[in-house]
C-alpha cells in the first residue's frame, strides 16, 4: 500500500538514503521542518553558501526598509511567500497545506529589521547572522514561519537537488518539467524569477525532497523557550562585568515577590522577558552560547529525524501490515459508522492483543504527542474510498477525522492520548459542538492510555461523565506492561 515517495515514484529507500533525502509521504505532511542553524553550522560549503545567500536577501530587505522604498507592491513582492507544500512537511494534519508567510510575518520581519537587524552581516557578539532572531522577541512567528521562509529562500537548491535525483532514478512517465515561480531573487532587476525544473509529479503538482541534514523537529536550536528557561546562563556570559552586574540587577528586582513566597518558574520566565526587552543586547549573547554548542544541533536534529523516520515510516508499515495481515481492516462494508467501529475495533485488537502496542513506543518511551497520533491515524487509514478529512472545521472548531461517505453520511472521530490534561473538557463541549456543526449523526472517541495510573483517570473522567462503557467511547490499551510476549500475542 503506497504511503511513502519511494513507493509512488517506484525508488529504493537506499537510494534517497545514498542521496541524503528524508522519504517524506506524499499522504500527510511529516512533523519537520528545516532549522537555518544546521545551514549556518554546516561543514558542507554549499549550505553555508545558501545561508549567505539567505543573509544577503535579509541585508537587502533591510537596506530597501530603511529606505523607505517598500511600497504595498513591493511588500508584497519581497516579503510575502506562499508556504512550499510540495515538500510535504510541516504541521498540517490533512495534507500538505499551509498559510504560507502573510501580512502578520512581513509586518514583524519589517519591524525588526530596522532594530534588531540593524547590524545584520557586522555582528560584534555573534561569530554570524542569524535569521531565528525574529522569532526570538516577536510574537507569533515561530519555527514554522521561520522554516517557511527558509524554505522558499532556498527553494531554487532544492529544486535543483530534487531534479538531480528524479533525472537519475525516476521514470520519465512520473516526471514533469514545471515552472517554479520565485525561484531565484534578481538584485540587479530587484525582482524575483521563476525558473524551470524536471520535477517528480503526483496528481497534478509536483514533489520535493529535502536532505535529512538540514531537517528537525520541535524547535530550531535558536529558539525562544531555551532563551527564557536557560536565561541565567546568558548574563553570566557577558565579559563586560558592569553590563553584567546591571542585568542580575534587574533581573532579581523584576524577579522579588511581594508576598516574598519562593519565585516560580512562571515568575522566573516573566522576569526573564522583562530583562531581556530593557538589555536587548542579550539575545546577541545567547545566541552566541548556541554557535559555541552548534555542534549538538546536528547531532539533536539527527536524532530527532531518525526518531520520526522510525515512527513515522517503519513503525505505520509494520501496523500497516499488522493491519492488512490479521484483520479486514482495509476492507470497506456499510456505512462510515459501523465502518469506523469496525476499524478502531480491529486496531484496538492489534494493539492490544497482537503486539501492535510496541509500535507506540520508541526506545520504551510512549507517544508523546497527540498530533502525532493523529497523523498516524491518517496514515494508516489511507486507501480506504471513504473520504477522511483531518482537522476538519465546519464552523465552530477543528475535530480530529470527519469520516464522509457524500453529504448525508458523516461520521466524526477524536484521537485522544488519555494523558491530554484538557480531556475532561474536550469529551464533554467538544464533540457534540461538532456533531451539531457538521450535520453527522454519529461522533466516536478514541483513547489511547500507556499506563495503569492512565487508565484510572480516564476511568474516573468517564464515569464523572457518565459514558464510562458507553460504545462510542473506544478505549485503547497501549502499555507495554500488561501485554503477552510476542510468540503468545502472535
Amino acid at each position: 500500500m503506497a504511503t511513502f515517495f519511494n513507493e509512488f515514484f517506484g525508488v529504493t529507500t537506499d537510494q534517497l538514503d545514498a542521496h541524503g533525502a528524508f522519504n517524506i509521504s506524499v499522504i500527510n505532511d511529516m512533523p519537520l521542518f528545516i532549522d537555518p542553524f544546521l545551514l549556518f553550522n554546516s561543514k558542507k560549503p554549499e549550505y553555508r553558501q545558501l545561508h549567505d545567500d539567505i543573509l544577503r536577501y535579509m541585508m537587502f530587505l533591510r537596506d530597501a526598509v530603511i529606505a523607505g522604498r517598500i511600497t504595498p507592491d513591493l511588500e508584497k513582492a519581497w516579503f510575502l511567500f506562499p508556504e512550499v507544500k510540495q515538500n510535504w512537511l510541516g504541521f498540517s494534519l490533512h495534507g500538505n497545506g499551509g498559510s504560507g508567510l502573510g501580512h502578520d510575518f512581513a509586518s514583524a520581519l519589517k519591524q525588526n529589521l530596522e532594530t534588531l537587524f540593524a547590524d545584520f552581516g557586522a555582528e560584534k557578539v555573534t561569530k554570524g547572522s542569524h535569521l531565528e532572531k525574529v522569532c526570538l522577541v516577536q510574537s507569533g512567528v515561530g519555527r514554522d514561519m521561520i522554516s517557511d521562509f527558509t524554505t522558499n529562500l532556498i527553494k531554487h537548491w532544492l529544486c535543483k537537488y530534487t531534479e538531480q535525483f528524479a533525472l537519475a532514478h525516476i521514470e520519465p512517465a512520473l516526471r514533469k518539467k514545471v515552472w517554479i515561480a520565485k525561484s531565484r531573487f534578481n538584485y540587479e532587476l530587484e525582482v524575483w524569477e521563476r525558473e524551470q525544473f524536471e520535477l517528480p509529479c503526483l496528481d497534478g503538482d509536483f514533489v520535493l525532497l529535502t536532505p535529512k541534514d538540514l531537517l528537525t523537529k520541535d524547535e530550531n536550536w535558536i529558539n525562544k523557550p531555551d532563551m527564557i528557561h536557560d536565561f541565567e546562563s546568558i548574563p553570566a556570559s557577558i565579559p563586560d562585568a558592569e553590563l553584567r552586574g546591571q542585568v542580575f540587577n534587574f533581573f532579581e528586582r523584576a524577579l522579588a515577590r511581594k508576598d516574598d513566597k519562593r519565585p516560580t518558574t512562571r515568575d522566573r520566565a516573566e522576569a526573564a522577558v522583562k530583562t531581556i526587552i530593557n538589555f536587548p543586547q542579550l539575545i546577541d549573547y545567547y545566541i552566541r552560547l548556541k554557535e559555541q554548542t552548534g555542534d549538538k544541533a546536528t547531532d539533536i536534529s539527527t536524532q530527532k529525524v531518525l526518531e520520526t523516520k522510525e515512527f513515522f515510516e517503519t513503525q505505520v508499515r509494520a501496523l500497516q501490515a499488522a493491519l492488512l495481515g490479521d484483520t479486514e481492516f482495509y476492507d470497506v462494508k456499510g456505512l462510515t459508522y459501523e465502518e469506523v467501529h469496525r476499524r478502531l475495533a480491529y486496531l484496538k485488537d492489534v494493539i492490544e492483543n497482537k503486539g501492535g502496542h510496541k509500535l507506540f513506543y520508541h526506545k520504551g518511551v510512549a507517544i508523546q504527542r497527540e498530533s502525532d497520533l493523529q497523523i498516524l491515524f491518517r496514515f494508516v487509514w489511507f486507501g480506504s474510498p471513504l473520504d477522511v478529512g483531518a482537522e476538519v472545521n465546519d464552523g465552530r472548531g477543528p475535530v480530529d477525522y470527519k469520516i464522509s461517505f457524500g453529504a448525508k453520511d458523516k461520521t466524526l472521530v477524536e484521537m485522544k492520548l488519555a494523558k491530554n490534561t484538557a480531556l475532561e473538557r474536550n469529551l464533554e463541549k467538544q464533540l457534540p459542538i461538532y456533531q451539531a456543526a457538521s450535520d453527522a449523526k454519529h461522533g466516536i472517541k478514541a483513547i489511547m492510555f500507556f499506563s495503569a495510573q492512565e487508565k484510572q483517570r480516564l476511568d474516573g473522567i468517564l464515569d464523572k461523565l457518565g459514558i464510562l462503557g458507553h460504545k462510542d467511547v473506544v478505549v485503547i490499551d497501549a502499555r507495554n506492561d500488561n501485554k503477552p510476549s510476542g510468540s503468545k500475542a502472535a
